[in-house]
Order: structure tokens, then sequence, then C-alpha cells
């Protein structure tokens, strides 16, 4: 079977994360969440000290800080100058610097020069908001992933939830309605599906029969047309 560059994009809650480890997984894919690589950013920048929106600072730590993946047996890793912080990343307060982060020229640009060095070769599963449209216009499959806020904000608030994190579900759904508003307003890279993406409604949906979908469309990729 042909490698294929697949990109999974989508708003926060609507299973992008577990549904691309699954897709990767059964495909033998590398899986890369770059929205962990925002989040990552965000952090470096808290650590330092750096608003998120002063730009010429950002530029600056870019100069000296590090950024990379790497995978382990209980999954990717994330590492911030030599330093593994896959689980400090995972804060509803990151979450949000992320959302702000993101929107930044500088970011935006750093980011995507690793990204599409991921991608290169590609047998890789791109989780995010703008893979399918700005990082990876001509992937060889693109997914849109949606679901009503109500559900997204409860799959979050029980993911939190199991991660110690004191968030109420009305809080929970207040900021990830605040987080869909800026992600799609925002002039740079707006979250929306691109126009030859497969958008699938996860609302009613388990993360096996979302990949079960997804798959289906990848076999219409890979299958040799006749005629």
């Amino acid at each position: 079977m042909k490698f294929l560059l697949i990109t999974i994009d989508g708003p926060a809650g609507a299973g992008k994360t577990t549904v691309s480890r699954a897709l990767a997984q059964h495909l033998s894919y590398t899986y890369v969440d770059t929205g962990a690589l925002y989040r990552g950013i965000a952090l470096a920048a808290r650590d330092a000290g750096i608003d998120p929106d002063e730009e010429k600072a950002l530029e600056t730590l870019f100069k000296t800080m590090t950024l990379t993946c790497t995978k382990t047996p209980t999954g990717p890793r994330l590492l911030l100058n030599g330093l593994d912080v896959s689980e400090r990343i995972r804060t509803p307060e990151i979450a949000m610097a992320a959302s702000r982060i993101s929107a930044r020229p500088s970011v935006r640009k750093y980011l995507l020069t690793l990204q599409r060095q991921l991608g290169r070769n590609k047998g890789v599963v791109f989780e995010g908001r703008d893979m399918g449209t700005i990082v990876f216009p001509d992937a060889d499959v693109k997914f849109f992933l949606v679901a009503d806020l109500k559900t997204r904000a409860a799959r979050r608030f029980m993911e939190l939830k199991h991660k110690s994190a004191a968030q109420s579900l009305e809080r929970v759904q207040i900021e990830m309605k605040i987080r869909d508003e800026n992600d799609s307003s925002r002039s740079i890279a707006p979250l929306k599906p691109a126009e030859d993406a497969i958008v699938i409604d996860s609302t009613a949906l388990n993360a096996q029969e979302v990949v079960e979908v997804m798959i289906s469309h990848i076999q219409k990729v890979v299958e040799p047309r006749v005629g």
C-alpha cells in the first residue's frame, strides 16, 4: 500500500486526538499532534514571562528554544529544550494561551517548517486545526471532525477530571466556546474545513466508529482504479 499524508482538523473536544492515534496505529503510520506543538510554545512563552501577543519577544525566544517530538512505547512525547513537557502542556491555562499564540505570524512560520519536515516522507497522520488548509493543502486525504458544543465540552470535562484538573463542566463549555470563536475568527489560518475535506460529525459516534468511516474513505484512495 502506498504511503499517504492524512490530516485531521477540527475544534477542541471533537475527538481528534483519540481518533488520530487510533487511525495511525491501524495504518502503522506516525501520529503527529500539532496542537501539542502550539501548547509547547505557549508553555515556553509563559515560563519566559512573554505575553502571547509580543511578536518580537517570541521571535527572540525561537532562536534559543528547541521543540521536538519523540515516539516512546507509551506514545508520542513532546520535548522542550530537551525536557519532557507532555503533561505540563495539558492544562486549561496552556490550552487558552495556545489558542492566542497560534495567531502570531512568527509562531506560524516557526512551526510550518517543522511540520512540513515531519510530513515529507508521508506515512503520517497529522492532527490539528489548519493541517488541510495551510500546512498541507496537497494532503492525500483530509478529514474535518466536528461535534456539537455540549458533547465536546462533556468529553473534555471527563478528560480533565481524570487528570485531576479542577474545573466545572460549565466552565469547560464557556472556555471551549471562547476558544472556538478565537480559532474561527482569527485572520491568520482560521479554523475551517478545507474545500476538499471530508467532514465527519462525531456527536453520536464513538472513536472506533469514526475510524471505520475514515478507513472506508482512505480505501477509496489506495485501491487501484479500474478502467
